[in-house]
């Protein structure tokens, strides 16, 4: 049954207003005006939230299912549930990967292919155990029962090189630009040892990894031919990213985690570099700085735009929709912490113009995802975590 819980209507403009950044965690300038700290504006819409379903453990990733049959959920220690309208959820869905369910390691994220109607193809990021406690990131693609089941005919298309025992920074989301391909992205294992390989271009650490549906390589892949380099690299030098999305136009934006300071929001371009870990807008939780100290290095790739505090990115979309119509192109971005969705309008050049903090009190948002209509649903990362619909209250 649906959980027929109202929760208080929350005025996203007292949000906003009450909101400043904070005290920053380094001095770096940015390197242009619209990079850093765009002016807090409130749109003066107040939310309506209701929870669809709750107890659900570690939900990180969701996926809309069409003709109103509700939506798939990914739980982290290992279970695709799919979670109907009326709030009922299932009981875990069958064929799914094994996974390495150790500290950030799990099942990630889910996502129907671009032909689902008529394939019904599931994609899946997770964990994958690789033996004596190694994993690495991988993707994984099958086909959901008609009666929504199982999944059947699982197969891994993408499984990230070498494998590690540092179970941190795995990425990960797949996303489709529509030309028969899906960006996957990954993260570097967090260590000292293995954040060097997100410079590498014979590892698949720290990169956004393009693939054809089928996990072969598109032949124009940036590093196709090219000797000692993996050819479904799009671009590397990144960290741990755990948010990607398509915006009105087909292009590909990620977001990822910065260490104390300096996550950015970045529209990676085939083989170019971003940076990490030579360059950052922030510093290593001792204190010290990160690669060579600076944020700007010749060769490497700026953020369009970075935090410092930190908004522990999760998932992100753009809007579009009728509702909230004024959003409209805008970015709605998971926040762990300090928690709830941070939007984020652009100008016409693709630069931050103005930031928003929203349902800041519900805590660790993981993914974000819009409905047909313009409203939209968020995920709550919690051992008792809850799936919420968010519309306009009837009043603003």
């Amino acid at each position: 049954m649906r959980f027929a819980i109202l929760l208080a209507a929350l005025p996203a403009c007292a949000m906003a207003q009450d909101f400043n950044y904070g005290d920053r965690n380094t001095d770096f300038e940015p390197a242009f005006p619209e990079q850093f700290r765009a002016p807090i504006t409130p749109s003066g819409v107040e939310l309506d939230l209701e929870v669809i379903a709750s107890d659900l453990v570690h939900p990180w990733g969701i996926a809309t299912l069409p003709d109103a049959d509700g939506w798939l959920v990914t739980e982290r220690p290992g279970r695709l549930r799919h979670v109907l309208s009326d709030g009922s959820v299932s009981e875990p869905i069958g064929g799914v990967p094994e996974v390495h369910a150790v500290d950030q390691g799990g099942l990630l994220d889910v996502a129907l292919g671009p032909d689902f109607e008529t394939d019904r193809m599931v994609y899946l990021t997770y964990s994958k155990p690789m033996g004596d406690g190694l994993s690495a990131t991988a993707a994984a693609r099958g086909t959901l029962s008609d009666d929504l089941s199982a999944l059947e005919d699982v197969e891994d298309i993408f499984v990230q090189d070498p494998p590690d025992d540092t179970a941190k920074h795995y990425g990960s989301r797949i996303v489709f630009p529509g030309d028969g391909t899906a960006f996957v992205t990954t993260g570097e294992h967090s260590s000292m040892e293995t954040r060097v390989y997100a410079q590498d271009l014979d590892k698949t650490y720290g990169k956004v990894i393009r693939i054809n549906l089928d996990g072969s390589t598109p032949e124009d892949n940036p590093y196709v031919g090219q000797d000692d380099a993996i050819d479904t690299i799009w671009s590397y030098g990144h960290r741990n990213i755990q948010g990607a999305a398509l915006d009105a136009d087909g292009t590909l934006w990620t977001i990822e985690h910065g260490p104390k300071g300096g996550d950015e929001l970045n529209r990676p371009e085939p083989g170019l570099n971003y940076g990490w870990p030579v360059i950052s807008y922030g510093k290593r939780y001792s204190g010290q700085p990160i690669g060579s100290g600076d944020a700007v290095q010749e060769g490497m790739e700026q953020p369009v735009y970075f935090w410092d505090p930190v908004i522990a990115p999760g998932g992100m979309t753009f809007h579009s929709g009728d509702t909230f119509a004024e959003w409209n192109g805008d970015a709605l971005i998971g926040s762990l912490y300090p928690g709830g969705v941070v939007r984020l309008a652009f100008d016409d050049e693709g630069h931050v113009v103005e930031e928003e903090r929203l349902l800041r009190d519900q805590g660790r948002i993981r993914d974000v995802e819009i409905q047909d209509d313009g409203s939209f649903l968020v995920i709550t990362d919690f051992e008792s975590g809850s799936l919420i619909h968010v519309r306009p209250s009837p009043e603003s």
